[in-house]
């Protein structure tokens, strides 16, 4: 098939290319955050081809990705003249955990019986109220990064984009209290102004979280983090705050989630202080990983997910 999508997710992105299919994603002069294009510090294969918006109209497409809300209400038609889930076959992508009161929870592609909404995690599809549209759930794939953990740095890794905007929503908040436990090293978009490091391609990402003893994720509420799920496959122990979907996706025995943060400094202060539990409890993670969320069901799902629509 030939699929239209935005950038929007680096790290989901990068699974979904590596499917059999063929991947188009916008770019714009600025690569703004509607016009991204390809990858630069991510790796996909060569059938990821980027176009701007004036060419779209022009190209035939199978399906179209839709993942917010502007795409859905007037973005991608206007770009390609089509109308999603009416004119072209469309299905919306939702990564995120809803905002707000419970009760006013409805997604922006509710009550929409020509479009498919798809969950990330089974977290997102019980609180989003998506009304009559028919909804799934596939849950995440990692692109297998292989075993490198060595754990060689008596230090926690955390990965979060924006820490100091995000803050509470990502547990920024938290980190002073973690590091009574362990010196933190923190990774990711914008990450410097919090003295951390910042936009490292993917590979080098993965060699240096690995070399830490172990992985904290420090998340109140935002869906499952991919970094999550990679510090996993690298072979990390993981300390996860025991929200949304984490306690889903780490075993007992990969580490240690709850939402006491007593637990979690504790098992940060233990895994610090014992390598050879380290070792043992990130081949866990590892191997709960690869079992649950690996590439090739995560291929599989979407590849039945696409032929029901088109």
């Amino acid at each position: 098939m030939r699929i239209l999508l935005w950038h929007v997710h680096g790290a989901w992105t990068t699974a979904f290319v590596h499917g059999r299919h063929e991947y188009v994603v916008p770019v714009l002069p600025d690569r703004g955050p509607d016009g991204v294009g390809l990858a630069r510090t991510y790796a996909w294969p060569d059938s990821v081809t980027e176009m701007p918006p004036e060419q779209l109209r022009d190209e035939g497409f199978d399906v179209v990705l839709l993942q917010r809300p502007h795409e859905l209400e007037g973005l991608a038609q206007d770009w390609l003249g089509r109308r999603p889930g009416r004119d072209i076959p469309a299905v919306y992508v939702e990564h995120n955990a809803p905002q707000g009161r419970i009760a006013d929870m409805r997604h922006p592609a509710a009550d929409r019986p020509d479009l498919l909404v798809v969950h990330v995690t089974h977290f997102n599809a019980l609180f989003w109220d998506s009304g009559s549209t028919r909804t799934r759930v596939i849950e995440h794939g990692i692109v297998d990064p292989g075993h490198r953990y060595t754990g060689e740095l008596p230090r926690a890794a955390v990965v979060i984009n924006e820490a100091r905007r995000r803050a509470r929503v990502t547990g920024t908040d938290l980190l002073d209290r973690f590091s009574q436990a362990a010196p933190i090293d923190l990774f990711g978009m914008d990450a410097a102004s919090l003295g951390g490091i910042e936009d490292l391609p993917q590979r080098d990402l993965h060699d240096e979280m690995a070399r830490r003893r172990v992985y904290l994720h420090p998340i109140r509420w935002t869906s499952l983090g991919l970094s999550l799920l990679e510090a996993m496959h690298l072979g990390m122990p993981v300390v996860a705050l025991g929200t949304t979907e984490a306690h889903e996706a780490v075993p007992h025995e990969a580490g240690a989630v709850s939402t006491r943060i007593d637990v979690l400094t504790g098992a940060v202060r233990r895994l610090i202080d014992d390598p050879e539990e380290a070792v043992a409890r990130g081949s866990a993670a590892r191997a709960a990983a690869l079992e649950r969320y690996g590439l090739e069901r995560f291929l599989a799902d979407w590849d039945d997910v696409l032929e029901e629509v088109t």
